[in-house]
């Protein structure tokens, strides 16, 4: 019943974690927002259907998945309007585009790169 009475430990001061946190936040407040590169997105490929709009395309996006009972695969697809800037893809190609920020009310993709151009 006589216990002696145990000091208290800061745990916040003695963590090395803690610590490293707190010069990691250093860091990036001095960090220029400019240059720091955008939390990267989601990132998938699909064909171009349509390019008729002015800095914009239509990606076709496939996947395959299985039926829950029978095991057969099916196709499903997905249309998405992505942002191209520079009004480079034709219909046909191959492109990777990435989540970004609402461009508009139906776009919120991007292109990052032609992967294939469509062969004429």
């Amino acid at each position: 019943m006589n216990d002696p009475v145990k000091p208290q430990l800061n745990q916040e001061a003695s963590n090395p974690a803690v610590d490293q946190g707190a010069a990691m936040t250093d860091q990036n407040a001095n960090a220029d927002p400019a240059t720091a590169a955008p939390a990267p997105g989601r990132a998938i490929e699909g064909r171009v259907v349509s390019n008729k709009m002015q800095k914009t395309v239509t990606v076709k996006i496939e996947r395959q998945l299985q039926h829950g009972l029978y095991g057969k695969l099916l196709r499903r697809s997905t249309k998405v309007h992505a942002h191209d800037e520079n009004n480079e893809c034709q219909e046909g190609d191959l492109v990777r585009i990435s989540e970004c920020r609402p461009q508009s009310k139906t776009k919120n993709w991007r292109v990052v790169k032609v992967v294939e151009r469509a062969q004429v």
